[in-house]
């Protein structure tokens, strides 16, 4: 008998090293009296580095904030960050080192929708707590999050990319009575779950609604034949279902060829850096048409705006005192910082954060309301509309921040 009860002992011990999780008595992995060591694996090189760059500047400059100011329970915050280039399998590799072996408490910004695709699973096994998403995958979306299996551990912040189609055909036919739809989406999770978002909500609708779809590359130079076909079918509006690297070549693509339909994009595009790529051509183009996308930052709360602007001046990030993904990296410092501070005065291990962050809501900022309770892990459905100004150089506040479900109830 002794010996069965060593043999469940020694089993228990095994796995709670394993998973780096321990009683609630206890401390977790990367954590110390001194130190909690987060981490992340981002593009901070090559072609989404004009992203993964401000969005880690953007997290580096509150946890300076918050180290300057003494720490959190006597803790500095430690945070280790890998180049992973964009690439899922480098993102694999460095999420497994950052649990394996740096035995980081957390992971904070897990940036982009292929790392995030090809790492879900691995964190959802380990349980790692796992803090702000930069993309809006719908694997991330979850009303039943109980268990750890379930993905307790996860806590995205950011859209949900199929609720964000949704809310785009809710805007494009309260703003242009539009009935045909056609989206442009790149073959990836980003455009096919804004796809079957936009889809979900014309069948919701039914009557005579439709969709028009084509499929192209993501980062494809030449869009031709997608916007030779939304000429074709003489769509209403146009869904640039899509991010960063591939919203100019669809906007230049229909200027090209004299498409002057609406268009609606993704909240992921609602940053100066990508327009730029497009701002000569639609400031001189002859049919000049609307360009809108979604955004969940409130630009108008002018004392957090002007907390972020000075955060990011004070504490090393001056250059990105007005750049949209640092802001993003600024809320996923924020969110990490007041779960950790929800925990003070108990010990810091992964069962008393993920209760902590799940005891109450969260106000974003710059942003609504978020709510972890009851295993909910949906994202934040309230956002904006911006528009393109006519020189193309900015965004600018087309509609106020609106719950999604109020929006829809007005085009039904």
């Amino acid at each position: 008998m002794k010996r069965s009860i060593s043999i469940v002992l020694i089993i228990g011990i095994l796995l709670m090293t394993i998973t780096g999780c321990t009683s609630k008595e206890t401390l977790s992995q990367g954590v110390t009296e001194e130190v909690v060591k987060v981490g992340n694996t981002a593009a901070t090189s090559g072609a989404f580095a004009a992203v993964g760059v401000p969005f880690n500047a953007g997290i580096e400059a509150y946890f300076k904030m918050v180290n300057d100011a003494g720490g959190i329970d006597g803790r500095k915050i430690e945070f280790i960050h890998y180049d992973d280039e964009f690439d899922p399998t480098k993102a694999i590799a460095f999420t497994e080192q950052l649990i394996n072996d740096d035995k980081v408490f957390a992971i904070v910004g897990h940036f982009g929708t292929p790392t995030i695709g090809a790492t879900l699973d691995l964190l959802k096994e380990t349980g790692i707590p796992t803090v702000y998403f930069a993309a809006g995958i719908a694997e991330l979306y979850n009303e039943d999050a109980t268990s750890v299996e379930k993905g307790r551990g996860l806590f995205p912040v950011q859209p949900i990319y199929v609720t964000e189609g949704r809310l785009i055909v809710a805007r494009a036919i309260e703003e242009h009575g539009a009935k045909k739809i056609g989206v442009i989406y790149t073959n990836d999770d980003a455009g096919k779950d804004l796809l079957s978002g936009v889809e979900i909500q014309v069948e919701k609708l039914g009557g005579d609604y439709s969709v028009v779809k084509e499929q192209i590359n993501p980062g494809a130079t030449d869009v031709s034949s997608a916007v030779l076909k939304m000429k074709n079918e003489d769509v209403d509006v146009i869904v640039a279902a899509s991010i960063q690297a591939t919203l100019p070549t669809i906007i230049k693509g229909l200027i090209a060829q004299g498409v002057a339909k609406p268009v609606f994009t993704t909240y992921s595009n609602a940053d100066a850096t990508t327009i730029a790529n497009f701002a000569q051509d639609y400031a001189t183009a002859p049919n000049q048409f609307p360009i809108y996308s979604n955004a969940w930052v409130d630009l108008s709360d002018e004392a957090e705006v002007n907390a972020f602007v000075e955060g990011m001046t004070n504490f090393g990030h001056p250059e990105y005192a007005s750049n949209a993904f640092a802001m993003a990296g600024w809320i996923a410092g924020h969110f990490m910082a007041e779960g950790l501070r929800r925990v003070e005065g108990k010990p810091l291990n992964w069962e008393n954060f993920m209760a902590a962050m799940e005891e109450a809501e969260f106000k974003i900022p710059m942003g609504g309301i978020i709510n972890y309770a009851d295993g909910k892990r949906l994202g934040t459905q309230s956002m904006s509309l911006l528009k393109v100004s006519e020189d193309g150089t900015t965004w600018e506040v087309f509609r106020p921040v609106e719950d999604l479900n109020d929006i829809i109830e007005r085009v039904k």
